[in-house]
């Protein structure tokens, strides 16, 4: 299957050197390209891309607004958005994985690195390494916006105890294989557990299953270390 990639950046030089990594892979091809979020928007909802690769910052309408309307829009379902960014605006990139994004990359990333986050999204994974997630949860996804509704634990009702336990490693910034060596289990398993979470809380991918288990207070974050 040919996993088919909008870009949406204000920069054209970024968006042709993009084009041509993406094009020269076997199993990518670049759809379109947008330099602002309205054009990513207009874009997306007449290409259905498999993922959408998002800068944040951009005139007019910015990644932000972006990211919320693709993945608030029940028809684009299927579509992902992976933020690029730099690790200065953690801040944003919360905002992005709130708004239902899958993850981020640094705009310094590698070729091999961007292209394998493209398939990892595209295989339905989140682009969140254990550190990431661990600064994210740390300092923004603890504290939600100011207008910011939580979700209520009945919300996790209809999950296993095995599922909640798993979706509760997972949002501690978890691996499959940390999770399975802790219960005990494997990782397919483990897998197994984290897709039927996903499937009943009706997340994404497992950015937004960690931020549902913030949310439900299923999860919380240590205090910082002085």
């Amino acid at each position: 299957m040919t996993i088919r990639v909008l870009l949406a950046d204000d920069q054209a030089l970024l968006r042709a050197t993009f084009r041509i990594l993406i094009d020269s892979c076997e199993d990518m091809t670049v759809v379109g390209e947008a330099s602002d979020g309205a054009e990513a928007l207009e874009l997306t909802r007449a290409h259905h891309p498999d993922i959408v690769l998002m800068d944040i910052r951009m005139p007019g309408t910015d990644g932000l607004a972006a990211t919320s309307a693709i993945c608030a829009d029940p028809e684009l379902a299927a579509t992902r958005v992976l933020i690029l960014t730099t690790f200065e605006t953690e801040d944003y990139v919360a905002q992005a994985l709130r708004a239902g994004a899958s993850g981020f990359l640094g705009k310094d990333v590698t070729a091999d690195t961007l292209l394998a986050g493209l398939r990892t999204v595209a295989s339905g994974e989140a682009l969140l390494s254990p550190a990431a997630t661990r600064t994210l949860i740390t300092n923004f996804l603890m504290s939600p916006a100011p207008d910011a509704h939580l979700a209520p634990p009945e919300r996790l009702s209809e999950l296993t105890g095995r599922e909640r336990e798993v979706m509760g490693l997972a949002a501690e910034g978890r691996s499959n294989t940390e999770i399975a060596e802790i219960l005990t289990l494997s990782p397919l398993t483990v897998r197994t557990h984290i897709h039927r979470a996903m499937t009943k809380l009706g997340a994404r991918d497992r950015a937004q299953l960690v931020v549902i288990a913030y949310q439900t207070g299923l999860a919380q974050a240590a205090p910082p270390v002085p």
